[in-house]
């Protein structure tokens, strides 16, 4: 009871607190609210049809989304037969699926994602099922069955651009869905090796019979998948983007709850600073520590309570708009729909709880120790601002964030962005426990130019920050936190971008780059129209569920565009051929091969063939694993795209028409390579930024006017002592500038620290000397949001203060 009344007495210095807990909760609901939605879902193309066999899957821990293994040829045939011997199977269809893109008024047209290919056989549009709509069937080698939507009516022509290039065809029908529909025959030379097997079932068969026969028939290659199990059909692009999405609600559903935590223990231990006299008189009249505590136990939960239930609403009625701004970033598919359920409502009520709990914990447990005598202590200087826990919570936290900071350094580029953050977190945290004692000096070095003025208001300022070095410490926190996350979130960005384009611009020598336009890359033709380097980019699978990336090239253009290209063993001039193969170091050495010796490697296409190492280069001298001759990729991987073509010398004005690419100078292209990466990466940092800088505002406003308001006293001394109403604000504004000086210098150390540790562990990837972009806009935007909101925080109520004081008299 005597919570709940401490509540209602003092409820505007709970305000900050429970507006915390409110935000917290509410995104934390709206994040797993769009989490718990945001599952695999099976394809349009494959829901008609209730079980399919799907090729052995290969390892994803490089973070590539890799698609599976293909069949060979003969393996495809004699599964199609197998499973067509199941009785209650119909029919087995092989999906067969091809690069294909329309060309329309002399433009590339329609999806340009790569991991969509929009061209299929038309036996596998009886998967989903997509009937004729208008027309008939393909029955030639050229004919083709296209879209509604796209206008074109049967008997009519349309040129598609496929691996090899334009190829015009007779358009027999079309389809209410997306794609192109072309014979088996065609489908089968311009298509990849077979992944996925659908076996079309007769009416009233027993699915799981036929399932079961299924995974007999099949064996250890691969797996078949029935009913809802079908989601594991989903495309790896769109299984990409996806996990992108997912990683910004983790990111924060994290963030959020760090800030929560973070705001609700900062004002719980400042408002026990504040009460301490309250405390102490509750001491006096008999309260025990332990009663003590649980009435701050007490007030939290209540909080907590209200906070969460209010926070669930929000988030329930957020969801479903943080839903379509993902849809609309690209980040979610178009038809994705944010479903309401209990489970993630709940889990962010309690998260909502147990971070009250959690914030008030420390701030409780000081509280306790309160002696009575302390309601009789007038003193505003802090005694021991650091207690014994608090060194040891300081260093330990700290050390945590050194540690990671360290592990940072050597991840890879995916997981040292996770590693930074954390590290910047717990460093954050480490610098706030050991606040009191870092302050002084940074207050003596920021006040210098104070001390030598003529005057008491610089006097003023520094001798009081000094002396209540809790209270700054208190209110330097906010702006420590938003400095810090928002320097750092946004120099990450901005130090790999450039890293990125520094080591392609350093390694490749070229004047030009000819690169796709409006498709998700160069043809065969486009290529043969261009004299220059190019990279026709593949994937190879070995043993054990491996797979590595590797690239078709002519060895001696090659090695005229890379100028860092170091061959540890071997000649590249012996790469020819259609059974060599060129290694980087850590491919040679994952294989257990040297140059000189063969190893069994398959193709897109399925075929494995027993390839010769014959040389070995280092793994920074090209961006791939392997090197393959061009014309071998081309054989095995019909649908193989060229992502650019490298010039030296002359630069052609213009491409030929309707073939989709363009040309680019190489500073635009080393800035350009990862654009869409960068699209998906700002999106994510602007939320992030927006909601820790939203999140910790409130902070600094909340904090500040608890001070100021605390301080009525400490006002109507300096009017007694001789100041002006004028003299005391521009006390408490210089204050609030000093503080907001101390958080931003705290802040942007945590964040140059952890940039240096990126930009280190950059380095040392690329192997050459990234530089650290220290984002100057976002900190001079941020730095300055944090000073209006602490001058307006704290000069406003102490202006009130003065006027209230003023009427009373």
């Amino acid at each position: 009871m005597l919570s709940i009344a401490t509540l209602k007495a003092r409820w505007t210095s709970f305000t900050g607190t429970f507006i915390a807990v409110f935000l917290g909760v509410a995104i934390l609901s709206m994040t797993g609210l769009v989490l718990m939605s945001a599952q695999p879902e099976i394809p349009g193309r494959y829901a008609g049809t209730q079980v399919y066999a799907q090729s052995a899957a290969v390892g994803q821990e490089d973070g590539t989304f890799t698609d599976t293994k293909p069949w060979s040829p003969e393996r495809t045939d004699e599964l199609v037969k197998a499973f067509e011997a199941i009785p209650g199977v119909q029919k087995a269809v092989p999906d067969r699926n091809f690069y294909a893109q329309a060309v329309i008024d002399g433009k590339p047209a329609g999806d340009q994602d790569s991991g969509n290919p929009q061209g299929h056989s038309w036996s596998s549009a009886a998967l989903a099922p997509y009937p004729i709509s208008a027309g008939n069937p393909p029955s030639r080698s050229n004919d083709v069955v296209v879209e509604k939507s796209l206008g074109i009516s049967p008997g009519s022509k349309v040129s598609l651009l496929t691996g090899d290039g334009p190829k015009d065809f007779n358009v027999t029908g079309t389809v209410d869905a997306p794609g192109f529909y072309v014979t088996d025959e065609t489908a089968t030379k311009l298509a990849s090796g077979v992944r996925i097997i659908g076996l079309v079932t007769e009416p009233g068969a027993d699915l799981a019979a036929v399932e079961s026969a299924a995974k007999a028939a099949q064996g250890t290659d691969g797996r078949v998948l029935a009913g809802a199990a079908r989601t594991g059909l989903e495309l790896k692009g769109d299984e990409r983007v996806r996990w992108i999405g997912q990683q910004i609600l983790v990111a924060m559903g994290s963030l959020g709850g760090f800030v929560s935590i973070f705001v609700v223990a900062s004002t719980f231990a400042f408002s026990v600073v504040q009460r301490r006299r309250e405390l102490g008189l509750l001491r006096t009249v008999g309260a025990t520590p332990k009663q003590v505590k649980r009435m701050m136990f007490g007030e939290a939960i209540a909080i907590g309570v209200v906070a969460g239930a209010a926070g669930m609403v929000l988030g329930s009625v957020m969801a479903p708009l943080l839903g379509n701004l993902l849809v609309t970033a690209g980040l979610q598919p178009a038809n994705f729909v944010v479903k309401t359920q209990m489970a993630p409502l709940l889990g962010s009520f309690l998260a909502g709880l147990v971070v009250a709990v959690a914030g008030v914990w420390a701030a409780g447990r000081r509280a306790s120790q309160i002696r009575p005598l302390e309601a009789l202590r007038e003193a505003a200087v802090d005694k021991k601002p650091m207690t014994k826990a608090r060194w040891i919570a300081g260093g330990v936290v700290s050390g945590i964030g050194v540690l990671l900071l360290l592990l940072a350094m050597m991840s890879s580029s995916e997981d040292m962005i996770t590693n930074a953050l954390y590290s910047a977190m717990a460093l954050i945290v480490g610098m706030t426990l050991l606040a009191p004692v870092i302050i002084p000096p940074v207050v003596r070095v920021l006040t210098m130019p104070l001390a030598r003025q003529s005057g008491a208001v610089g006097m003023l300022v520094r001798e009081g920050s000094l002396a209540a070095v809790r209270r700054t410490a208190s209110t330097a926190a906010p702006v420590l936190v938003t400095v810090g996350l928002a320097v750092l979130i946004a120099g990450m960005f901005e130090t790999r971008a450039s890293g990125y384009a520094l080591d392609e611009a350093v390694s490749t020598r070229a004047d030009a780059v000819v690169v796709p336009q409006g498709t998700p890359g160069l043809n065969a033709a486009a290529v043969q129209a261009i004299p220059g380097t190019s990279l026709l980019p593949t994937e190879l699978y070995g043993p054990e569920a491996t797979h590595f990336g590797a690239i078709g090239v002519t060895p001696d253009e090659f090695t005229k565009a890379r100028s860092r290209l170091t061959v540890l063993s071997g000649s590249l001039d012996d790469l020819k051929g259609s059974e060599s193969v060129v290694l980087n170091q850590s491919t040679a050495k994952r294989l257990n091969v040297q140059t000189g010796q063969s190893t069994p490697l398959t193709f897109e296409d399925g075929k494995t063939v027993n390839l010769k190492v014959v040389a070995v280069i280092t793994d920074n001298s090209a961006a791939t694993q392997a090197l393959l001759p061009r014309q071998t990729v081309r054989e095995h991987d019909p649908s193989a795209l060229t992502s650019a073509v490298y010039l030296v010398g002359s630069v052609p004005s213009q491409i030929g028409a309707g073939l989709g690419a363009e040309v680019m100078d190489m500073a635009t292209y080393a800035a350009a390579v990862d654009a869409e990466e960068d699209r998906l990466v700002r999106i994510f940092i602007i939320m992030l930024i927006g909601m820790s800088l939203g999140y910790t505002a409130l902070a600094i406003a909340n904090t500040l006017m608890m001070a100021t308001a605390d301080r009525r006293r400490d006002f109507a001394v300096l009017r007694l002592s001789g100041a002006t109403n004028r003299q005391v604000l521009k006390t408490v504004a210089s204050e609030s500038v000093l503080v907001v000086g101390i958080g931003t210098l705290l802040g942007l150390a945590v964040a140059v620290v952890a940039l240096f540790g990126i930009k280190t562990g950059l380095s040392e990837q690329l192997g050459t000397t990234v530089s650290m972009t220290m984002p100057w806009g976002v900190i001079f935007s941020v730095v300055g949001i944090c000073l209006l909101l602490a001058l307006a925080a704290s000069v406003l109520p102490a202006r009130l203060a003065l006027q209230a004081s003023k009427e009373a008299r």
